[in-house]
């Protein structure tokens, strides 16, 4: 990876965007900021997609902004390190609109993207099943051909947002068997409201339902609901990991942790040589992910698929985001005053989600695998 810099077009819009967010999350409190973008809330969504703001990168004709990857980097740090409950929108059109508009057919493009830039179509990402873990190619849900379309039986887990989301992008089986491996899988566009349907929000140590278990029961689809070519859902989901993988949301998650821990050392008005180091330590770190996730998202401005460099960026990244609740906590251990109620808030909540970082978007297990088949050593 090269180091890149934000062209200065792209880096303009950072202003606009922060005083924006600051006047919209102005009474929201630091510690439900810190759910970032695993905060859900659709008016937010139509706020940001009425400044053109939803689909920066996709093009104009599909209802997107035309902007570059680049563009797209400077707003998502602006709404990680605001805090900005951008969920509702998120997977749609991080991975959704793209996977649709390389993979799709034209009536897909023409239903589903210009409604998720403006913010009114929902989709979330069907591919973890129960039982399966982090074996994604062992899909075991199936859709069967009948006269009508499609008949779709099985179950999916650790779906975001699923029992909130209008459609799903889903990874099942449409020939073979589960020991045929990445051989016979298709995506398809399963509408979550569709008879034989049911939803199950799961709630996590935080009190929060960010994931959702969804069951398929007979569920019939239309003939199109089928992505692209039949058996090659394998080679798009692989495609659509490298976008999930490498933006800023892999390094930024405990950011407002961080930051509300700095604004209670310096309100202190002495800075110790230990929280001097811990400072440094953590900001040094983040300026050297942030370089690796601008030199992906060059490679994705190329329409390059980065597939083991967004792995990489990943992998540290979360390292890097779950030592921070840990590294702070030991800080305040050693305090001989209780810290504000709104550090501890945020500390809580950050302690508590951290060890789901290492399993969204690919376990480190996985994605070591990865890397290591990208590098040759296996």
């Amino acid at each position: 990876m090269t180091l890149t810099p934000i062209p200065p077009e792209d880096e303009a819009l950072r202003g606009p965007i922060r005083e924006f967010l600051s006047d919209y999350l102005a009474a929201t409190p630091i510690e439900k900021r810190a759910r970032t973008w695993l905060g859900y809330d659709r008016d937010f969504t139509r706020a940001l997609a009425a400044k053109g703001w939803v689909g920066l990168t996709l093009p104009k004709a599909w209802g997107g902004g035309g902007r570059s990857q680049f563009a797209r980097f400077v707003l998502l740090e602006e709404l990680l390190t605001a805090g900005a409950p951008a969920a509702a929108h998120w997977t749609g059109e991080r991975q959704s609109a793209p996977l649709l508009l390389t993979f799709g057919t034209e009536a897909q493009r023409q239903r589903f993207v210009p409604g998720i830039c403006r913010g009114e179509v929902s989709f979330c990402i069907g591919m973890s099943e129960p039982g399966s873990g982090s074996d994604l190619a062992s899909v075991r849900s199936r859709a069967e051909r009948t006269p009508e379309g499609w008949r779709l039986n099985g179950s999916k887990i650790w779906t975001t947002f699923g029992h909130r989301a209008d459609f799903m992008i889903a990874l099942v089986r449409t020939s073979g068997e589960a020991g045929d491996r990445a051989a016979g899988l298709s995506q398809l566009i399963v509408d979550l409201n569709a008879a034989g349907v049911s939803r199950r929000p799961i709630r996590d140590l935080a009190g929060d339902d960010h994931f959702a278990e969804i069951h398929f029961e007979d569920v019939l689809l239309a003939d199109d609901a089928l992505i692209g070519v039949e058996g090659q859902g394998w080679s798009q989901v692989v495609a659509e990991l490298a976008f999930e993988r490498s933006g800023p949301e892999r390094i930024y998650s405990s950011t407002l942790l961080v930051d509300e821990w700095l604004r209670y050392v310096r309100a202190r008005g002495t800075v110790t040589a230990a929280e001097t180091i811990l400072a440094g330590r953590l900001l040094a770190q983040l300026a050297v992910l942030r370089n690796m996730s601008l030199s992906v998202t060059g490679l994705l401005g190329a329409s390059e698929s980065p597939v083991v460099e967004a792995t990489v960026v990943k992998d540290l990244g979360t390292l890097y985001e779950q030592s921070i609740p840990d590294l702070i906590a030991d800080h305040l251990a050693s305090e001989s005053e209780a810290p504000p109620v709104t550090l501890l808030r945020t500390l809580d909540y950050v302690a508590a989600m951290a060890p789901s970082f290492s399993l969204r978007g690919g376990t480190r297990e996985i994605l070591r695998g990865i890397i290591a088949r990208g590098l040759g050593l296996r």
